[in-house]
């Protein structure tokens, strides 16, 4: 109980010192960003990510994370070494501003992959993706847990696919590596086209 009421006040004191980021500044600062995930964040190519419509709290941990080393992103590497906690939120602010881009569900994906992201698989221990990620897919932003709605199929699976292999760890108390510990390729498979088709 002691643990969960210390977590609790640390919470909220880390939010009490986050930097509000600026989404006018953003926009300029995020012109290095374009060229892979393009002018509005709606990337065309299915293995960088959308960063349109994204939560700014979630974009800014992400970016800080990988200028921290926390998160490898090897063709990012150098481009946020020079960010400040300002760049970086009023980057997150832009990004967070701008509309999403859709994606497309595979039709012989649609069955397995609804059932994941709403029922979970309770046989073998994975959660259903709406108790985060909200029915839609559109994340909550206030809990920095993000949208998935629209995203690259491609870019999904990969991460689901790096959370599963311990690639990817800084997802806070490991809850992506416990969910995609237990899912197989082909549930990722029709998970991810399932997400890049919601909207």
């Amino acid at each position: 109980m002691f643990r969960l009421i210390a977590t609790l006040i640390l919470s909220l004191c880390l939010l009490d010192t986050a930097v509000a980021g600026d989404a006018a500044a953003g926009q300029g600062k995020s012109a290095v960003c374009s060229g892979c995930h393009g002018a509005d964040g709606n990337s065309a190519v299915p293995t960088f990510p959308k960063l349109a419509g994204q939560g700014d709290r979630y974009l800014a941990k992400q970016i800080g994370d990988i200028k921290a080393g926390t998160r490898a992103v090897v063709e990012m590497t150098g481009l946020t070494d020079a960010l400040t906690p300002q760049d970086m939120a009023d980057i997150a602010a832009f990004f967070a501003a701008q509309a999403p881009s859709t994606g497309a569900v595979d039709p012989a994906l649609l069955e397995q992959g609804e059932k994941l992201f709403k029922a979970g698989n309770a046989a073998k221990g994975v959660p259903a993706c709406i108790g985060c990620h909200g029915p839609a897919g559109l994340g909550m932003a206030a809990a920095g847990f993000p949208r998935l709605a629209g995203q690259h199929s491609d870019y999904t699976a990969l991460q689901l696919r790096k959370f599963r292999a311990g690639e990817r760890m800084n997802d806070d108390n490991a809850m992506m590596r416990g969910v995609a510990a237990n899912l197989s390729d082909a549930e990722i498979k029709a998970l991810a086209s399932y997400i890049s088709g919601l909207y």
